[in-house]
């Protein structure tokens, strides 16, 4: 009897640990919608009002080398649902649909349990099945996310993607009850510090402020559920800041992205210098989830970092700038020690988005072109020719101010890079199209043409 006893206890703590290995994660993405990588308290700005997300950096895993396929809105959100580079998605320029033969990691979390929902932007095309529920959002686009997680049934598993559109353009003073004051700003060297660009960047604050109050109350809202220890979350962006050389461009200001992974039951607190790319999602939540790994995919599984800080998954990352209201083709790859730009078309100056163009920012700093009164770190969006090639140091010049394309000490790397790039383009079949998509914008006005 009592061997009987032993034997059917150890058969019920083989049962336990077993449905204990094979439970799911549950999953959130928080995608804000051009917050630079940088502007948030886990990345060194401290001034900035992000409470919440800094919460997040002291209890998870926080990646210092995490990068997007590209620096424009609904490319990257195709790009990162389907775990693939912006030319292979059928939609590589901006708010161009998405096809519907393109498969979604979504979809394939869908097939092994998952209930899947979006709430806020949305800005992939049409709706698709492979999301049980899509919710829209108001100003800040984040008003739904409240109604996506309490609406969720609570026997499966989940999968949001609360996108955010804060902080894009235009912006409108006194978004929150306490705006950011001009003193609080950082501005990065390649813009003109001036009460115009502190004023701009100042609303830019207010609304990733705001972003970060609808993630508070969606955390404390896992705990409310009981979920809260065996939910993955993530906090990216899908661009960079809708500034002069940041969104659309392929430096750090523009591809990097802040990444912090919290996971209360597998991770502990922690950095990682890990490079990550943002279409390496795809394959880490389906391999978490037991889901398969579509052969679409073309991200690498990054669960390996969540088991030891220190390894390596990838050895570069690549980067894309096809039309964003303006004609333009470049390409760029990345490791931990240099950036390598190219760039097709030279002749057209380095426009920042139409909606930038228009900021008080930019405008102010074409009247102080004019006037001869910007620095040789200003001047990167007035340079016509440009120059077709950029190599950069990215340890020792951070802010990739220091073109190395003509230093003779760095041509052994710049022949590097560049087979690095030309392999990348090969293997992923990357070629531009015969008829360039031309501008829809005026480049100093911002008026549509």
């Amino acid at each position: 009897m009592k061997i009987s006893f032993i034997l059917l206890a150890s058969f019920m703590l083989f049962v336990s640990c077993s449905q204990e290995q094979k439970k799911q994660p549950n999953f959130i993405v928080f995608i804000a919608d051009d917050a630079a990588w940088n502007d948030c308290g886990p990345y060194g700005n401290l001034k900035i009002k992000t409470p919440n997300i800094n919460k997040l950096g002291e209890e998870g895993l926080v990646f210092d080398n995490a990068f997007l396929t590209t620096s424009s809105c609904s490319p990257s959100r195709c790009s990162i649902l389907t775990g693939r580079y912006p030319h292979s998605t059928g939609a590589p320029e901006l708010h161009q649909k998405l096809p519907h033969n393109q498969v979604l990691f979504a979809g394939e979390l869908q097939k092994v349990g998952y209930y899947t929902a979006v709430a806020g932007k949305y800005h992939i095309g049409d709706p698709r099945a492979e999301f049980d529920s899509i919710y829209g959002g108001g100003p800040s686009g984040c008003e739904n996310w409240m109604r996506a997680i309490k609406n969720r049934p609570k026997d499966k598993p989940f999968f949001l993607w609360l996108a955010a559109i804060d902080p894009h353009r235009d912006y409108q003073p006194n978004t929150i009850p306490e705006p950011h004051t001009l003193d609080q700003i950082t501005v990065p060297p390649y813009l003109a510090d001036n009460d115009s660009t502190r004023k701009d960047l100042g609303m830019y604050y207010d609304e990733i402020s705001r972003l970060d109050s609808y993630l508070g109350q969606v955390m404390q809202e896992l705990k409310v559920q009981g979920v809260d220890e065996n939910t993955l979350v993530i906090y990216m962006t899908d661009n960079g800041r809708p500034f002069p050389r940041c969104k659309t461009r392929m430096y750090d200001s523009g591809i990097k992205t802040p990444f912090i992974v919290r996971w209360p039951e597998k991770l502990t607190k922690g950095r990682t210098d890990a490079l990550v790319s943002s279409i390496d999602i795809a394959p880490t939540f389906c391999e978490l989830a037991g889901a398969e790994k579509s052969e679409t995919f073309q991200g690498i599984s990054f669960v390996p970092v969540f088991n030891n800080y220190e390894a390596e998954t990838r050895d570069y990352i690549a980067g894309e700038h096809n039309w964003h209201d303006y004609q333009a083709f470049e390409r760029a790859v990345r490791n931990k020690n240099f950036l390598y730009i190219r760039n097709t078309f030279p002749e057209l100056n380095a426009s920042p988005p139409a909606d930038a163009v228009r900021s008080i920012t930019y405008q102010e700093m074409i009247r102080l072109h004019e006037k001869n009164e910007l620095n040789e770190n200003q001047l990167d969006c007035f340079e016509i020719p440009r120059v077709a090639v950029e190599l950069y140091d990215v340890v020792n010049d951070p802010y990739q101010l220091k073109n190395l394309v003509f230093d003779s000490r760095y041509a052994k790397e710049l022949l590097k890079m560049e087979k690095l790039l030309d392999d990348w383009k090969n293997m992923y079949n990357d070629t531009i199209q015969g008829s360039p998509t031309p501008d829809k914008f005026d480049r100093w006005t911002g008026d549509r043409l």
